[in-house]
């Protein structure tokens, strides 16, 4: 088994893709049903296949984040250009930090329209892509 995609459930569906688009994400495919859903599957360009769905459900009324979602964690290679380019677009990424100190992953976070928490993280030189076992030895 493996995973395939996150899928969130977005308040405004248009305002959603510009958001990831402006992050990186790239559209796959879109699909409509009858009820007026509509759903959007974007990937990283490196990315073989989707990683992110993206739901709009207009008679749902407006996404409540608040209800036990955390964050989604997104490896990036080079997190002070990443966030650089972040900050030209306008999506105001937080300060860089290093929570497993001066030699592990550096971070930083930043926050959809709807309010989802996205960690954006660049290992150290070296390390496995992921959290593997070995990160807890």
């Amino acid at each position: 088994m493996k995973t395939l995609f996150v899928s969130y459930r977005v308040t405004d569906l248009d305002r959603s893709l510009g958001f990831y688009t402006a992050l990186g994400y790239v559209e796959l495919g879109r699909v409509e049903s009858a009820d007026g859903a509509r759903l959007t599957i974007l990937k990283f360009p490196e990315e073989p296949a989707a990683s992110l769905e993206l739901v709009h459900r207009p008679g749902d009324g407006p996404v409540d984040v608040g209800s036990g979602f955390d964050h989604l964690a997104i490896q990036v290679e080079t997190l002070d250009t990443t966030l650089r380019t972040l900050t030209e677009d306008g999506l105001g990424p937080e300060p860089l930090q290093y929570p497993g100190g001066p030699h592990g992953p550096k971070t930083s976070w930043l926050t959809d329209p709807d309010g989802y928490r996205i960690e954006l993280v660049e290992w150290p030189f070296g390390h496995p892509d992921g959290i593997t076992a070995a990160d807890f030895t």
